[in-house]
């Protein structure tokens, strides 16, 4: 039998992500789960050198982008209806950071969005979700937008 009690949802806060609500929240309302959604500010930016460079400026945007998160963040908790959210900003590399939250709290399922990059795009930037999917500690359900219809039977 499937149990699944945490559900982690990563959103980097985009429309892409959003699509992923209705899957979690229907999952977590069907086994009765808490959903935890993260975010993780991206600080591969701010190496040594900005740090040295600019030295204050860094930590004052990595705190300003946290802000503007927890912000973002309380606005799709909101939107959660009759479901257990635990909202988390993190900081660091965010496929890094999902992975260490999913096993340290033990998640059941991380869903989450897929921007679709390919070709030179997907070559620089890389995919983070294809990363969570290659190091996670449970299953991961993907999302591609646009998805086909989510429809209760």
């Amino acid at each position: 039998m499937i149990r699944l009690k945490k559900i982690l949802i990563p959103t980097d806060l985009s429309e892409y992500a959003r699509h992923v609500l209705p899957y979690a929240v229907e999952f977590a309302r069907s086994y009765d789960a808490k959903i935890y959604l993260v975010h993780v500010v991206d600080a591969h930016w701010a190496g040594p050198v900005a740090s040295a460079e600019f030295p204050g400026m860094v930590e004052n945007q990595i705190e300003a982008n946290k802000e503007s998160a927890q912000t973002t963040m309380g606005q799709i908790r909101a939107e959660l209806v009759d479901t257990e959210v635990e909202t988390q900003v993190l900081v660091g590399a965010p496929h890094v950071e999902i992975v260490r939250f999913a096993r340290s709290e033990d998640i059941d399922l991380i869903t989450l969005a897929t921007h679709g990059r390919t070709g030179l795009a997907h070559a620089l930037i890389g995919s983070v979700a294809e990363k969570i999917v290659q190091m996670a500690p449970c299953p991961v359900l993907t999302i591609k937008h646009p998805e086909h219809e989510f429809v209760l039977p």
